[in-house]
């Protein structure tokens, strides 16, 4: 049985609850200081290097940007390469899943209800993304001997291949959808955090129009490459910039004199 002094404490926290109409208080030199600076930072790292291995993934096997031309030649002309490709590809999408749990840990306090809407947006994207690799795999063991495809020729099995490649290419996407519309309420969180620029959540909600021109411009008008340009180019701008950010800057701090926080 619990002894007087735990029941005591037991009893304050249920007064205390019933003060603040059962909303849950959190105390500024817990939860707000050097935790909510440390999650900044390890937040901004991991979304740094989401982008970083996603930028290597596209090099190395153009995997995400690259064409379907360019990822067949990878695939055919440096298998091995293709591979490791594909394993940073399937890591990039690790790191951007962590991020986004990153930041609805930061941004809940704003308002929970919005910050688990983007972190389910992102989850998903992040599920279509790599389910859309498979094809990939495909295509790249439809050239291995092992898979005993020896009955096709060499165009039937290029014809397969670039199937496949187009199958990922529909896929991936088909992912924007989800990764356009959680910058919305991303963006809309930093806007309104209070403890990030409101320039980064303009960017982010901006960012979140020019993705989904790229999703839109892929699937209706492919052979228009060229309107998804300058968005990408803000893409680029507004999520490096938020990693960016949080990496060196972190957040600002509330000050203990302010009084707690309550969490909606």
């Amino acid at each position: 049985m619990p002894d007087s002094e735990t029941r005591e404490t037991e009893q304050q926290s249920r007064g205390h609850a019933a003060a603040t109409g059962g909303a849950t208080v959190v105390s500024p030199s817990v939860t707000i200081h050097l935790p909510q600076v440390k999650m900044a930072r390890i937040t901004g790292g991991l979304y740094l290097a989401f982008i970083l291995t996603s930028v290597l993934a596209d090099r190395v096997g153009h995997i995400g940007l690259g064409d379907a031309q360019q990822v067949y030649r990878a695939l055919t002309a440096h298998p091995g390469s293709f591979r490791a490709g594909l394993v940073v590809a399937l890591l990039s999408a690790f790191l951007f899943l962590a991020a986004a749990w990153g930041l609805y840990v930061l941004l809940r306090p704003v308002n929970r209800h919005l910050a688990l809407l983007f972190l389910l947006l992102n989850a998903v994207g992040v599920a279509l993304q790599c389910a859309s690799m498979f094809a990939l795999t495909s295509a790249l063991l439809q050239g291995d001997a092992s898979s005993r495809l020896q009955a096709y020729s060499a165009a039937q099995l290029e014809g397969l291949a670039y199937l496949s490649i187009n199958l990922y290419k529909s896929s991936f996407v088909t992912a924007q959808l989800f990764f356009g519309t959680w910058l919305f309420p991303l963006g809309y969180l930093v806007y309104k955090s209070g403890f990030l620029p409101r320039f980064l959540g303009a960017l982010l909600i901006l960012d979140g129009f020019a993705v989904l021109v790229w999703f839109l411009q892929a699937l209706l008008l492919p052979g228009h490459g060229a309107i998804s340009y300058p968005g990408l180019a803000l893409s680029f701008i507004a999520e490096l910039g938020l990693a960016l950010w949080l990496l060196v800057k972190g957040v600002k701090v509330v000050d203990s004199g302010a009084g707690p926080i309550t969490v909606p």
